[in-house]
């Protein structure tokens, strides 16, 4: 599938995720793969989402880190992608999340920020979000859990994100309620499948999608 939708001049694709350190990780997959397995697999999602925000080509690439950017692995990622790395900061997910939209608008930058858990999640994607951006907007990719694997803002907006319950089935549906309250005009974009729980590992080496 090919987006024909053009993204706003300004912009930038921010990528959250943790180093890859076993037992830190992906510890929700350790009953079907060991400490070890669960951290490689988390090393070849963020590779595949930093591949999929450089292609996408919308914008430059940056790589948020957690706890800090220390990891070798950030740095090796950071080179193979060409990626600026970032620290994340902040209490909880949500925190995190709205100072990195924060330090976009700052760099006068609209913002498309993906996790690390998404595999199916394509260039297209981005490319569409980023077209949807405009000030007054949000666009979110809705998660089949009931979350949310992708959000895009054109200037930040911390009320969709503070004192929210994460990993929680409503978080999506409490998102759009904010946004509402907010007078935020909601985007859309499809629903997709994140990598959480031992089902959907069985689902990614069914589908081989990071083969």
């Amino acid at each position: 599938m090919v987006s024909n939708a053009r993204p706003p001049e300004r912009c930038a694709v921010a990528v959250f995720a943790k180093a890859p350190v076993p037992g830190a990780v992906k510890t929700r997959l350790v009953p079907v793969l060991t400490p070890a397995q669960a951290a490689a697999l988390h090393e070849k999602l963020v590779e595949r989402a930093l591949a999929t925000a450089r292609d996408a080509a919308i914008g430059p690439v940056e790589l948020w880190c957690a706890p800090d950017a220390g990891h070798p692995f950030f740095a090796r990622c950071a080179r193979r992608f060409g990626a600026t790395l970032h620290v994340q900061e902040g209490t909880d997910l949500g925190e995190r999340m709205a100072r990195a939209f924060a330090s976009a608008h700052r760099a006068r930058r609209a913002l498309v920020l993906i996790g690390s858990d998404c595999p199916a999640l394509g260039p297209h994607d981005l490319r569409d979000a980023a077209a949807a951006l405009a000030p007054g907007h949000a666009v979110f990719a809705p998660a089949e859990d009931g979350g949310y694997v992708l959000v895009a803002l054109a200037e930040p907006a911390p009320a969709l994100f503070s004192g929210m319950r994460w990993g929680d089935p409503d978080v999506m549906l409490r998102t759009r309620e904010r946004a509402a309250r907010a007078g935020l005009v909601l985007k859309e974009l499809r629903t997709l499948w994140d990598v959480d729980r031992p089902e959907d590992w069985q689902r990614l080496a069914a589908e081989g999608v990071l083969e």
